[in-house]
């Protein structure tokens, strides 16, 4: 084969080709399981935006920033996971250079607006279990629609102009060779901007999550212990009531917290240390740990939607094509039928 790109020159039997492909059975597997976890992941967010959408009953600030995350993991699942699906089984990118930098741009304004919806969704939990009586007045439908476009508007300017720029692979060589010579959209950020993505994207949102869900425990296990100071049979009624109820809440943090970091953290640490080890994590650690991150727009809508009864009873709606009746949208989902 003629090499007509003079940066390939030196590799040319490799010029415009892919890496040898995974046996057929390996590839047959892994595209079952992806493709299950990108149909959870779009349908689950789906039935998330229809339901908040649909019911009056469910258009509350808190359940504006789920609608909102909700969208955004949607869009990951259509318009991302498919496309760095290929790219990881093939060990090959097939859908050449200017869209590997367009979904590249958009992989990270999506991931990183899904990690601030995260966020803002800790704060409003905050002052929903720690201010309760100030509640109402901070947290309004206004100022969730303020947050919301802060929300989305910091990474998309951010991210999108770091990959734009190509600012982000300012003096990696090897880049171009990856991309030009070997078919490939590799994940990869200098050591300037590696430590400058790891703090915005990653690390400023997610102690400020930890942080907050550190005082809701806190809160929560003050609250315990003074009502474990009341006498009174009625009194100890109600504190064994909501003892139970701090112990459960207690418990979906942890849940909360420990998906989050276990998604997140992986690939957020190899990115910040792989260009000062010289590039040299192996791609299928890469390629594992960048799944870990899209997982969670998998169980984003299992953590914050299928644990909620409401949720669950808005579902059955959909599915049994009850929304199509005109006054379905008035419907009660918070009481039993």
């Amino acid at each position: 084969m003629e090499v007509t790109n003079p940066i390939c020159a030196q590799f040319e039997n490799s010029s415009s080709r892919c890496p040898a492909n995974r046996a057929f059975g390996l590839r047959l597997g892994l595209y079952m399981l992806l493709t299950c976890s990108i149909s959870i992941s779009v349908f689950g967010n789906l039935c998330m935006i229809i339901s908040i959408s649909h019911f009056q009953q469910l258009h509350s600030p808190t359940n504006f920033l789920i609608l909102s995350l909700a969208t955004t993991d949607l869009f990951l699942g259509l318009f991302i996971m498919p496309y760095s699906m290929v790219r990881s089984i093939e060990k090959c990118w097939l859908f050449g250079n200017s869209f590997c930098k367009i979904h590249y741009a958009f992989d990270l304004t999506l991931s990183t607006i899904s990690i601030y919806h995260l966020c803002l969704i800790a704060i409003d939990r905050f002052y929903a279990i720690c201010d309760p009586l100030h509640y109402p007045t901070k947290i309004t439908i206004p100022v969730i629609k303020r947050l919301l476009i802060f929300c989305w508007s910091i990474p998309v300017i951010f991210s999108l102009g770091v990959v734009i720029s190509n600012s982000h692979i300012s003096g990696v060589k090897e880049y171009e060779i990856l991309v030009t010579c070997f078919s490939l959209c590799p994940i990869t950020f200098n050591k300037l901007w590696a430590i400058i993505i790891f703090f915005i994207c990653f690390f400023v949102p997610g102690s400020i999550m930890v942080g907050i869900y550190i005082k809701i425990f806190l809160v929560c296990r003050r609250h315990i212990k003074m009502l474990k100071n009341i006498t009174g049979d009625t009194k100890q009624i109600s504190s064994q009531i909501s003892n139970k109820k701090d112990r459960k809440a207690a418990k979906k943090l942890g849940i909360l917290m420990s998906v989050f970091l276990t998604c997140w953290l992986p690939i957020f640490t190899t990115l910040l240390i792989d260009p000062f080890l010289n590039f040299s994590t192996p791609e299928i650690m890469f390629e594992i740990f960048n799944w870990f991150s899209y997982i969670n727009s998998t169980f984003n809508p299992l953590l914050y939607g299928f644990l909620y009864p409401w949720f669950r009873k808005a579902v059955k709606y959909i599915l049994l094509g009850n929304i199509c009746d005109p006054h379905s949208c008035t419907n009660s989902l918070f009481t039993d039928n």
